[in-house]
């Protein structure tokens, strides 16, 4: 399962890092979204597919699950989704004043003086 999961973050990864390459900044904003859910994946399968139960101090168990994992992807969800809402707001906004969602025109033209 580790193996499969693994693929599927990397295939992730690579998807996210072709749309953050283009020159739509809809697409940028959509390829850091996918970024952080291969990171989150990441973070999920290096920790360990495993069954267990909860790691209470009465319970005497053979396996125990690690708790660690998922309260860093909680975490970074979390962040992942301040940092995109930030990022469509940023979007939204330079599209309004300049028109266009293309990166070499939101660059702009250095005048020589």
């Amino acid at each position: 399962m580790e193996i499969l999961m693994s693929i599927v973050a990397g295939i992730l990864f690579t998807v996210a890092v072709y749309l953050m390459l283009s020159r739509s900044l809809l697409r940028i904003i959509i390829g850091t979204g996918i970024l952080s859910h291969g990171a989150h994946l990441l973070i999920l399968t290096m920790g360990g597919v495993k069954g267990g139960t909860v790691p209470l101090l009465g319970e005497n168990a053979p396996s125990y699950t690690d708790p660690l994992p998922q309260a860093l992807i909680l975490t970074a969800i979390v962040i992942s989704f301040g940092v995109t809402s930030f990022f469509l707001v940023l979007a939204y906004r330079a599209y309004q004043e300049l028109g266009t969602d293309d990166m070499d025109k939101l660059r702009g033209h250095e005048h020589d003086e």
